[in-house]
C-alpha cells in the first residue's frame, strides 16, 4: 500500500508537505500541491479512512434513514431521485453514505445506536414515522440531522411546497370548469395535513362546497388503496367530475377502477396526479400532475447537512422550501 512517506520520497518533499497538499492546505503553493496530488494519483495512493477519522474527528460518513411502508424501497421513483441526488452531492463533497436501520444481523438496536455504531457524522431522514420514539431520539441527539418534508424544532428541514402545489392544482381544475372535485389523500402525516388544509382553503376561496364523501383516505404509493377509494367515489349518486390522487403511482389503481367501470379519462371523468414522475408523462392520456423537484431536494439536503457538520458553531438550522411546477397533460377535460 502506498503511504504518504512513499509520496514524499518520490516528490522530494517532507511528509508534512505531502499531507498538507492532500488535505487542501493553503500553506503551500497550488503548483506544488497539484504536483504532489498528481504523483499520488499515479502511484495509486488511497487515503486511510481510519487514520483520517482519528485526525479530523470525522468519519465523512452520512447516514440515510429511509423507510417505505409499501416496501418498494429504492424502486420508489420520487424518493429514489431524492436519495440519488443526495448521494451524488455527498460524494462530490467527499462523503460516503450508509443506510440506517434497527437491524444489524440478528441484533436489534435503535436508529441512534446504529448511527453511533457506523460513526455517522450526520443523518438525512425521509419517509419515516416522524413520531416514532426512535426517530425522535435520533433527532434530539447531538448528531446533526436534516429531515425531508417534516419540521422538528431547531433542525433543518427541506420541504416541498405542499400548500402552493395543491392550490395551483385545484385552481387549474376549477378554471377547466370543474366544481365537483374529489381528493384522495395519503395517510395522516404533516405533508397530508398541509395538502388537505390547502385543498379546503382553496375550495373555500373559490366558493366550492365539497361534500365530506368526496374526501377519501388512502396510502401514498399504493395503487390498491387508491383503487378502493376510486370505487367508492364512482359509486356515489352524484359522483365527482374530477379526482385528485395522492401521487402519480397510486393513480394507477384509480385508472384501473375507472376503466373497469367502462369510463374514459378525461371524457367521462378527469384526474390529476402528484409528484411528476416519468411514468405520468408516458401514460395516455398524459397525466396532469404537480412535479416536485426531487433532485433539488436531495442536493439541498446533502448540502445543508454537510454545512451543519463542517460549521457546527456558526450553522443556523433553517426550513427550506423547494418549488415545483404544474405539468399540464390531457387528463382534465374542459366542461
Amino acid at each position: 500500500m502506498v503511504t504518504i512517506k512513499d509520496i514524499s520520497l518520490r516528490c522530494g518533499v517532507s511528509s508534512a508537505t505531502v499531507s498538507k497538499a492532500l488535505n487542501g492546505s493553503k500553506e503551500i503553493s497550488e503548483e506544488t500541491a497539484e504536483y504532489i496530488r498528481k504523483v499520488a494519483r499515479e502511484m495509486g495512493y488511497l487515503p486511510n479512512a481510519t487514520a483520517r477519522a482519528l485526525k479530523t474527528k470525522r468519519s465523512n460518513n452520512l447516514g440515510v434513514l429511509f423507510i417505505d411502508k409499501t416496501q418498494s424501497g429504492l424502486a420508489h421513483e420520487y424518493f429514489s431521485k431524492i436519495l440519488n441526488s443526495f448521494k451524488v452531492e455527498a460524494e462530490r463533497s467527499g462523503f460516503d453514505i450508509t443506510f440506517i436501520s434497527c437491524n444489524l444481523g440478528q441484533t436489534r438496536m435503535t436508529y441512534l445506536e446504529h448511527c453511533r455504531y457506523r460513526n455517522c457524522d450526520g443523518v438525512v431522514i425521509a419517509s419515516v414515522d416522524f413520531y416514532d420514539p426512535s426517530v425522535i431520539e435520533l433527532v434530539q441527539s447531538d448528531i446533526p440531522t436534516v429531515t425531508i418534508d417534516h419540521v422538528f424544532d431547531n433542525r433543518t428541514a427541506i420541504m416541498s411546497d405542499n400548500v402552493s402545489s395543491v392550490r395551483e392544482l385545484v385552481q387549474h381544475v376549477y378554471e377547466y370548469g370543474h366544481r365537483k372535485i374529489a381528493f384522495i389523500h395519503g395517510e395522516d402525516t404533516s405533508v397530508t395535513q398541509k395538502r388537505l388544509a390547502s385543498f379546503f382553503k382553496t375550495c373555500e376561496e373559490l366558493g366550492l362546497d365539497i361534500p365530506e364523501e368526496y374526501i377519501k383516505p388512502a396510502i401514498y404509493h399504493d395503487p390498491e388503496s387508491s383503487r378502493i377509494a376510486t370505487k367508492e367515489l364512482l359509486s356515489l349518486k352524484e359522483r365527482p367530475t374530477c379526482i385528485l390522487y395522492p401521487d402519480d403511482y397510486s393513480f394507477l389503481g384509480g385508472m384501473s377502477e375507472i376503466e373497469k367501470n367502462g369510463l374514459q379519462i378525461p371524457n367521462d371523468i378527469s384526474v390529476v396526479g402528484y409528484d411528476g414522475i416519468n411514468l405520468a408523462q408516458v401514460l395516455r392520456p398524459r397525466l396532469t400532475t404537480w412535479k416536485q423537484d426531487a433532485e433539488a431536494i436531495g442536493r439541498e439536503a446533502a448540502s445543508q447537512l454537510i454545512k451543519s457538520i463542517e460549521m457546527p458553531k456558526t450553522y443556523i438550522p433553517q426550513q427550506i422550501t423547494i418549488p415545483g411546477q404544474l405539468l399540464i397533460g390531457n387528463s382534465v377535460k374542459k366542461l
